[in-house]
């Protein structure tokens, strides 16, 4: 059997006497996509905060593949491979978008400082950018900078960014939010299209979008898994159409 490609054991935290996550246990088979779902304020960013280091966990161990990296700050778990996005975009506005991910390949390569360089010399670079961008359908915007990119195509490039750091794992939090509904759905199917090599997990409220593209879903609920399965064994489970898909109001 191989190792996940990220795990969790005994995961606890709480704020004083708020518990945000209690006992949470799960395996991310390499190569998977999976959807992370749950009420507000299930503790979903708060999970992934403390996958990514931005939360130091009160008891528990997180893995990335075989090696347990709960103790190390985030930068070292990027890279280590373990990326996130957040729901709020967090680019450089006045860059375009092939500059942008040519300069989070170079930070990957350490010679993001190095500007005084001639631009020649990052030609490698550049390449890989592009083909960044061509993968995700951002080539043709490419020099478009990234205040005059549609928010769609901004959220596409914050992935860019965090795909320039050659992920293993990658952590999406609400990828949509502030999305049009019209836009979510093509901005998904860029998203499953992504390289096998890289496991997926994103937060999503969009049930339709979650239905579409996950493989497997991880329900939360006040801070603890509730469940975990197939679209279809989600959708079927009672406990979640009470507390997570409305049946209560509709019985």
């Amino acid at each position: 059997m191989s190792t996940p490609a990220l795990s969790t054991r005994g995961l606890d935290k709480s704020f004083g006497s708020l518990v945000v996550a209690k006992d949470i246990a799960f395996e991310l088979p390499r190569g998977e996509r999976y959807a992370l779902i749950g009420p507000n304020g299930a503790g979903k960013t708060t999970l992934i905060n403390l996958m990514t280091g931005m939360l130091k966990p009160d008891r528990g161990q997180i893995f990335l593949g075989p090696d347990e990296i709960t103790s190390l700050p985030p930068a070292q778990r990027v890279r280590r491979g373990l990326v996130r996005t957040f729901q709020i975009n967090t680019l450089f506005p006045h860059l375009n978008a092939l500059e942008a991910v040519t300069l989070a390949v170079c930070e990957r390569l350490g010679c993001a400082g190095q500007w005084w360089r001639k631009l020649p010399s990052y030609g490698e670079a550049i390449e890989e950018a592009y083909a960044i961008l061509l993968s995700l359908q951002l080539g043709s915007n490419c020099y478009r900078q990234t205040h005059e990119l549609a928010y769609g195509q901004q959220r596409l490039l914050e992935i860019a960014l965090a795909l320039a750091t050659n992920p293993k794992v990658l952590l999406l939090d609400e990828p949509a939010a502030g999305v049009p509904q019209a836009e979510s759905a093509e901005l998904f199917s860029v998203i499953a299209r992504l390289s096998e090599t890289i496991t997926v997990l994103f937060i999503e409220h969009d049930m339709n979008v979650v239905f579409r593209f996950a493989r497997r879903i991880i329900v939360m609920v006040g801070g603890r898994i509730l469940l975990q399965g197939t679209p279809q064994e989600i959708a079927a489970d009672k406990r979640v159409r009470e507390v997570y898909l409305g049946a209560r109001r509709h019985a």
